[in-house]
């Protein structure tokens, strides 16, 4: 207190400065403001520089948004070890596979990607018993979780169209007995519990205002809904614009189902612009949802993907279109997308799939869906870069470092380079001006 006093006594008593002296002294004091000011943002802007180049690998940000599907019908795909490495040169952070394969399981623990995992459809009677649910998650689930990060339990695969109609009773029991399982173990905070549907369950779906399940599925699909209201799961559709395409060439329009710039159409009930094909699909299903009365639960893409390949009547599938296609469809879930009904709303979307599958059964389209072949070359080129490929002492194997990449990604990296570059220089002008004065 004395020494407060004291100074404020001195102040008041010090011999007054002249006008002239004190507008000199404000005048440099201000001047020297400006300068440590423009310095310290100048050392600011010449860090984040430094950490942008330091950090950058030229490769780009995560798609957060994308996943990808591992489907393992091969008889010479890579080991999980390899294919990890592929989806890290890829830069995605989420993959589905069709079981619980505890080598994938175990090889992606401690990695970045989040995982989807299935129950397969045989599996469905015996996990209705809440015991068996049970067992199957502290086996399956428990033992790798949560050094692998499994977010998701997939309840069967498309049941509700199966050819054995049996199954479409088991669904709901079985979901409910997973994900009690799961509650039982403390893990249902974390991993969530849906199933994949197939779009063949929608009566209608054009326009997407007109979205309708099938009757036959109704009874149960309202069971499935309430579950997925219950516990914040999503719904899941396979969504695939080129069976449309493949179904009525002549009728559908290519541009529209490669998502290329098209008119589009205009749903006219709604009057909502659509100008692909998928995100009609999307609507349709929430819009079948509405008319059971579900309104809140989110819609994702489980499959999205094109041939590159297909027998003579096959039309549209060639590898020309599987690229557009694919590369459409990562631009814009870049940019964040939502369908036009819930435009603020993010698309989640997996890719079908990582490997062209030579042991899958069906026509030459349902071998032929993968970004990649077996041995991990690019099946086509899809905007997918090779940074380098490395050949092993075998001729017949080998593997690349790839990365996905587009125009868009292009253009992106070099505005942000080219803001940063003009930014240090106009501080650099800056400082020497004001240093000048």
């Amino acid at each position: 207190g004395s020494n407060k006093k004291n100074k404020q006594t001195k102040n008041q008593t010090r011999k007054p400065e002249t006008s002239a002296k004190l507008q000199k002294n404000k005048s440099h004091s201000s001047h020297s403001s400006i300068v440590t000011l423009s310095t310290r943002i100048f050392m600011m802007i010449h860090v984040f520089l430094l950490l942008s180049l330091c950090f950058s690998d030229y490769g780009f940000l995560p798609v957060a948004s994308l996943g990808i599907n591992y489907g393992q019908v091969g008889s010479n795909l890579p080991p999980p070890d390899k294919v990890l490495d592929l989806l890290s040169s890829l830069k995605i952070t989420k993959a589905k596979i069709y079981d619980t394969n505890p080598q994938i399981l175990t090889t992606f623990a401690n990695s970045n990607v989040e995982l989807i995992v299935t129950v397969e459809n045989q599996m469905l009677a015996v996990v209705m018993d809440p015991q068996q649910a049970l067992q199957w998650v502290t086996t399956h689930i428990k033992p790798y979780f949560p050094a692998t990060k499994i977010t998701e339990i997939s309840v069967g695969n498309e049941v509700f169209t199966d050819d054995d109609t049996s199954l479409i009773g088991y669904l709901v029991p079985a979901m409910v007995s997973i994900h009690g399982a799961l509650v039982q173990l403390g893990l249902d905070k974390y991993i969530h519990v849906s199933t994949p549907n197939s779009l063949a369950i929608l009566q209608e779906s054009y326009p997407p205002s007109a979205g309708s399940f099938k009757s036959q599925v109704s009874a149960t699909m309202s069971q499935y809904l309430q579950f997925l209201a219950n516990t914040g799961s999503p719904f899941w559709i396979n969504a695939y614009p080129y069976f449309a395409y493949k179904g009525a060439p002549n009728n559908v329009s290519l541009d529209y189902v490669l998502l290329n710039k098209n008119p589009g159409m205009v749903d006219p009930y709604t009057k909502l612009h659509y100008d692909n094909m998928l995100y009609a699909q999307v609507d349709a299903v929430v819009y079948a949802m509405f008319r059971l009365g579900y309104s809140g639960i989110e819609v994702r893409v489980s499959e999205t993907g094109w041939p590159s390949k297909g027998d003579p009547d096959e039309t549209g599938a060639t590898p020309a279109n599987a690229a557009v296609y694919n590369r459409n469809l990562l631009r814009r879930q870049m940019r964040n997308e939502g369908t036009p009904l819930r435009p603020n709303t993010k698309l989640e979307v997996y890719l079908f799939a990582l490997f062209n599958e030579d042991m899958k059964p069906g026509p030459t389209s349902e071998r032929n869906y993968g970004l990649f072949q077996p041995d991990g070359t690019i099946a086509y080129n899809v905007g997918l870069s090779a940074l380098s490929t490395t050949s092993s002492t075998s001729s017949s194997s080998s593997s690349a470092s790839i990365f996905l990449t587009s125009s868009a990604d292009k253009a992106a990296k070099t505005g942000y380079q080219s803001l940063v570059y003009w930014m240090f220089v106009y501080l650099l002008a800056f400082q020497v001006l004001l240093r000048q004065h």
